[in-house]
């Protein structure tokens, strides 16, 4: 519901016009329902969560529910938590009196109290450090702060909307996040769904893209060609609305306006394999040394992973009693096993993959999805084990 100049609500508004005043551009089911939402909480002060991957427009669906309430015409401050260094987040949240430290020369607000009265978006709430999120939490929940440095308390009336592209239930779990902010943060969520779950809305988006950008510009543009719009809406676009806005408006100028057809696109479309390589660093070295330790690195990863899975086995299989016999060095042991334990080690070893699948799923059932506690369990690294659901396409 759009304000009007009362600062009262229209009721009347259609979703149409909601999407034209908030620039949220689509038609696909997911948009639709993101739309609902943001009327529905815009017109009160209730804490609001936004999750979703970078570039899918958080930041966009929080200004529009500022836009769209009754602080509309009070401070939207943005705060990136994830860019300011844990040393001084306290005192960007929060402010300082003078001489609370060396170089304060001055006393300063802080975020919270320039967006008083207002709308606080803190984008990439999860990267906050455990100790700063007390302070966060006490102001949620008391509505007032002390600046670094300060003695007395400051009242502040502040909307919140968060936003984050981590799992905050697991940075909870793992200890990386407090469970009672978490809470108080989960008032009403909001997922933004990447762009690759509502590929429907691409040609959208480009008509707007190439839109703004011609005017903006004064570039004529010829347009793309239907073939062309059937890679990118199929395309996965790991960088989201983003990254579709920068490629759209890089074409334009790269073909001088000409139109693009398919095979002009998929020159210039990165493979999805592009995004796995390392970026290229600079080195004295030759080619041939730069192949030989990625090469090398290669190697000790599948030695590391032969050496977790043979592990795994012994530990699983053969019995722990374990005997040296004269004349054997200290690191040399016999195993002492029954023939059932042999057959089964012998019968594992025909279908280690099949083995290994299993044991992890029942791993992961046992610790109900707990990756790091699962990994721990089979006496395998983290890493390992992601990449084993991955390639076992495990529902975990």
């Amino acid at each position: 519901m759009i304000p009007t100049q009362n600062n009262t609500m229209d009721t009347d508004v259609t979703l149409d016009t909601l999407r034209a005043e908030i620039g949220l551009v689509g038609n696909s089911p997911e948009i639709l329902q993101i739309l609902e939402t943001v009327q529905q909480v815009a017109a009160t002060d209730i804490t609001v969560l936004i999750y979703g991957e970078s570039g899918t427009g958080k930041e966009l669906i929080a200004h529009a529910i500022h836009r769209l309430s009754k602080r509309a015409d009070k401070p939207f401050v943005v705060v990136n938590a994830g860019a300011i260094p844990e040393g001084i987040i306290e005192s960007e949240l929060f402010g300082h009196e003078k001489g609370a430290f060396t170089g304060a020369i001055g006393s300063r607000k802080g975020y919270f109290e320039s967006a008083d009265t207002g709308t606080l978006f803190l984008d990439e709430v999860g990267e906050m450090p455990l100790a700063a999120q007390v302070k966060f939490l006490r102001i949620l929940e008391g509505k007032d702060f002390i600046r670094v440095g300060g003695s007395s308390a400051r009242a502040v009336d502040v909307r919140l909307i968060a936003a984050t592209n981590r799992d905050l239930r697991e940075s909870v779990e793992h200890g990386n996040f407090r469970q009672d902010l978490f809470y108080r943060l989960n008032a009403i969520r909001m997922r933004i769904p990447p762009l690759r779950e509502r590929a429907q809305d691409i040609p959208l988006l480009v008509k707007k893209f190439v839109t703004d950008f011609c005017q903006q510009n004064k570039i004529e543009f010829e347009g793309f060609s239907d073939a062309a719009m059937r890679v990118m809406q199929e395309y996965h676009w790991p960088g989201n609305v983003r990254e579709l806005k920068n490629f759209v408006e890089m074409l334009i100028v790269i073909e001088r306006g000409r139109r693009v057809d398919e095979g002009t696109l998929l020159r210039h479309l990165p493979r999805k394999n592009d995004f796995a390589r390392p970026l290229p660093v600079p080195t004295n070295r030759s080619s041939e040394e730069v192949e030989r330790e990625f090469i090398y690195r290669a190697l000790v990863d599948l030695k590391n992973e032969i050496a977790q899975l043979r592990e795994l086995l012994v530990g699983k299989y053969i019995s722990p009693m374990r005997r040296l016999k004269p004349g054997y060095e200290d690191n040399a042991f016999v195993h002492e096993v029954d023939s059932g334990e042999v057959t089964k080690v012998e019968d594992s070893f025909e279908s280690i993959e099949g083995m290994q699948k299993r044991m992890i799923y029942e791993a992961l059932e046992r610790t109900r999805g707990n990756r790091r506690k699962a990994a721990q369990m089979l006496k395998i690294s983290e890493r390992t084990l992601y990449r084993k659901i991955k390639e076992y396409d495990l529902p975990f």
